[in-house]
C-alpha cells in the first residue's frame, strides 16, 4: 500500500479512498471475466459444430460447394501454404471423429504434413500442448479409453446440448 508523508501526519492510500467500493468493482469485474471466458468456451464449441458441419458437406459433395471465403474459414483452401500447427491439430481431430491419442495425431501428422511436425524439436509434446489448449478453449474434450490412455475428441454441440454423446464407453478426463 502506497504511503504518502503530509507534513507531519503520514495518509494511507486506503484512507483516502473507499477501499469497500475498489474490492466491490474488483469483485464485478472477476464476476464479468468468468461470463465472458465461459461465453468464449460456449462460442468456440459452436464455432467448431459449424465447421465440422461444413467439412462433412465438403467431404460429401466436394469443395466446390464450397465458395474462396469458406474455404479459408474451414482452412481447406489450397493456397500452397499449410494451416498452421494448431489449426492442422484441429482439422485433424475434427475430421477423425473419434477419439485420437497425441501419437495418432503424430502419425496424422507424419502421413499428411511430415514437414510440419519435422519442425518441431519434441512432436508428441507439441501435439499435448495444443490439444490442452484445444480443452481450455473449449473446443476439444480429453477422454480416457478403455486402455486407460489418455486421448482427445472434438467437440460438437449434441442435439440437445445435454451428456458428453461420446456413446463408446469414455470417460471425461478430470
Amino acid at each position: 500500500m502506497e504511503n504518502r508523508q503530509n507534513g507531519n501526519s503520514l495518509i494511507k492510500m486506503s484512507d483516502r479512498y473507499d477501499v469497500g467500493h475498489v474490492q466491490e468493482v474488483v469483485r464485478q469485474a472477476q464476476e464479468e471475466l468468468h461470463l465472458l471466458l465461459q461465453q468464449r468456451a460456449e462460442i468456440m464449441k459452436r464455432i467448431g459444430t459449424v465447421k465440422q458441419t461444413i467439412a462433412g458437406l465438403a467431404n460429401l459433395f466436394g469443395d466446390g460447394v464450397l465458395n474462396e471465403e469458406l474455404l479459408e474459414l474451414v482452412d481447406r483452401k489450397t493456397n500452397g501454404r499449410q494451416p498452421g500447427f494448431t489449426k492442422a491439430c484441429r482439422m485433424i481431430l475434427m475430421e477423425a471423429g473419434r477419439p485420437l491419442s497425441a501419437r495418432d495425431i503424430c502419425e496424422s501428422f507424419q502421413e499428411k504434413m511430415p514437414a510440419m511436425l519435422a519442425r518441431h524439436k519434441d512432436p508428441m509434446a507439441s501435439v499435448t500442448t495444443v490439444l490442452n489448449r484445444l480443452v481450455d478453449y473449449g473446443e476439444a474434450e480429453a477422454v480416457a479409453l478403455n486402455t486407460g490412455r489418455r486421448a482427445w475428441r472434438w467437440v460438437a454441440e449434441s442435439a440437445t446440448g445435454q451428456g458428453n454423446g461420446n456413446g463408446i464407453g469414455l470417460a471425461p478426463v478430470a
